[in-house]
Formats: structure tokens, sequence, C-alpha cells
């Protein structure tokens, strides 16, 4: 079954973006695995992370694409943690922003798909 992290704050700290979880024990031994994939379904970017067995998927939901678009704007280090776990998102911003050009204008992602991630981070 796939592991599924989802992030319930956002918040930058001294040029870093923090995302932080309740999932304590999902984030225990992670390591990134440097990719990120869309879930056109969910509205959402997937960075993934693995351990010895698997993958994990960081869900990075629409609520939180604001602080995504102001980390890739500032090159900003992304940091996901939990109360005791903590593990940076090794190059996400290189990752986020051709996931983001692949996005644009390409209905393969769906319209509405298409429509939010233009709408929140292309420029007019």
């Amino acid at each position: 079954m796939r592991k599924i992290v989802q992030f319930n704050e956002a918040k930058f700290e001294n040029g870093v973006l923090h995302l932080h979880t309740e999932q304590t024990d999902l984030l225990k031994g992670l390591k990134p695995a440097c990719q990120i994939i869309a879930d056109s379904d969910r509205f959402a970017f997937v960075y993934l992370a693995e351990n010895e067995e698997e993958y994990v998927y960081l869900y990075l939901e629409e609520g939180i694409w604001g602080e995504l678009r102001k980390a890739l704007k500032e090159n900003a280090s992304v940091i996901v943690e939990s109360s005791d776990e903590s593990l940076e998102l090794d190059q996400f911003n290189e990752e986020l922003n051709y996931l983001i050009s692949n996005i644009e204008g390409n209905g393969n992602y769906g319209d509405e798909m298409v429509k939010k991630v233009e709408s929140v981070f292309i420029d007019s």
C-alpha cells in the first residue's frame, strides 16, 4: 500500500521553508529520491522519498502552493519535519521548476490542474 505524508503547516524561517506533519512514523529513515511528480486528481505535487523498502509520497497539496512559489522565487531550502524527525528535500527547486514548465499549457495533466498551476506559479 502506498505510504503518503501530508503537511498541515508551512512556515518560512530564516530563508528556509519548513513543512510540518503529524505523521512522525513515516519520516523515520527516509532519504530524498530527488524527484517530484504530479497528482492531477488531488491537485498536488508529490516529492518522492524512500527508505530501504519502498517509496514514501510527500504530498504538497494546493493549500501550500503559495509557500512553494515563495521557496522557488527565493531558491530556499525545503525541509519536511515532524516533532522528532526532519528531512531536507534535495534538488527540490530544480525538480519543481522542471515539473511546472512541463505542466504549463499541457492538457495531459488535466485542464483544471493546468489552470491551478498556472494561476499560482506562472507570472503573467
